[in-house]
């Protein structure tokens, strides 16, 4: 199955974005960039479901455990985000409430019809702050699972797709928070990260999401 955390720029009704964090709410601190799309066109190839997060990020991070830090995120290019100020146990119950329905109806989809891998989708930016442009169009995250990694990755650069393992961010160290989450000891944890300037653009989509649908299914994932 596929899940998509950071699917939406929105913010749950009861929520309204403060005049100071309005800079914020269509750019990739508010939501990953073109993965929505992707996310629904590659579970229709594969004729599998997929979860959606219904909330911006910015309310609360579904990749994280909502016991961590970066579970709210309170800055961003060095600028409060006003939304995330002064947040009390209260309001963080609160915002609980829609992670815990995401997550929820991820476990009821891995319950009701059994997967052997959980497929976390993600987008990533092109450049990010004074780093080298990022060069790869596709990451493959992994933690405990580099030889499925590995096959995919090299499956996805034999069509011509330029892909990095655990690149620009690794899998390791619980930061592939929901997908591990949901596979646990049983099923297969891993993310897709895609570059977001390819993401955005519809004929990019047409194009590689059914080469990432047949890659896929080429290592058993799909």
């Amino acid at each position: 199955m596929l899940t998509c955390e950071h699917a939406t720029a929105a913010l749950p009704p009861g929520y309204v974005w403060p005049a100071a964090d309005r800079w914020l709410a269509g750019t990739h601190w508010a939501v990953d960039l073109g993965i929505a799309e992707i996310t629904c066109m590659l579970a229709e190839q594969l004729q599998t479901t997929a979860v959606l997060a219904g909330f911006s990020r910015l309310l609360c991070d579904a990749n994280r455990g909502a016991d961590e830090e970066s579970w709210l995120r309170t800055h961003a290019e060095g600028r409060p985000i006003a939304l995330n100020q002064a947040i009390d146990a209260a309001e963080r119950a609160r915002r609980r409430v829609h992670y815990d329905a995401f997550h929820a109806e991820v476990a009821a989809v891995v319950a009701e019809a059994p997967c052997h891998t959980v497929l976390s989708m993600h987008s990533f930016t092109p450049h990010y702050e004074d780093q080298p442009p990022r060069w790869m169009e596709v990451g493959v995250l992994f933690d405990r699972e580099e030889a499925l990694a590995e096959s995919l990755g090299a499956v996805l650069a034999r069509a011509g797709i330029r892909v990095a393992l655990n690149e620009p961010y690794s899998g390791k160290g619980g930061l592939m928070y929901s997908c591990e989450t949901h596979a646990g000891p049983a099923r297969r944890p891993l993310e897709l990260e895609i570059r977001q300037d390819l993401a955005e653009d519809p004929l990019w989509r047409r194009a590689v999401v059914p080469t990432l649908a047949r890659a896929l299914r080429e290592v058993g994932v799909g």
